[in-house]
């Protein structure tokens, strides 16, 4: 039996895992727009200038998730092309 790499189990594709990248890219989304709506409703325009953490789910959808699943859809193909 072949023994499975550490990149075979962060970066391996299968339906599961990408229900995963979907889900966790769409409660990013989710969480970035409904924390600035209450940080915008409780604390006013200023809020900015207090802080938050809604920039930080902008920054996991728009950049952290999709380069991990460019990633992993790379390294896939790799997978797929040495096997042939």
């Amino acid at each position: 039996m072949k023994k499975k790499n550490n990149f075979d189990k962060y970066l391996l594709l299968d339906w599961k895992r990408l229900l995963i990248f979907v889900g966790a890219w769409f409660l990013a989304v989710i969480l970035h727009n409904v924390i600035y709506a209450l940080g915008i409703y409780f604390f006013g325009e200023n809020f900015w200038g207090v802080g938050g953490d809604e920039p930080l789910f902008f920054i996991i959808a728009i950049i952290i998730i999709p380069v991990y699943f460019i990633i992993s859809v790379i390294y896939n193909l790799i997978k797929l092309i040495r096997k042939s």
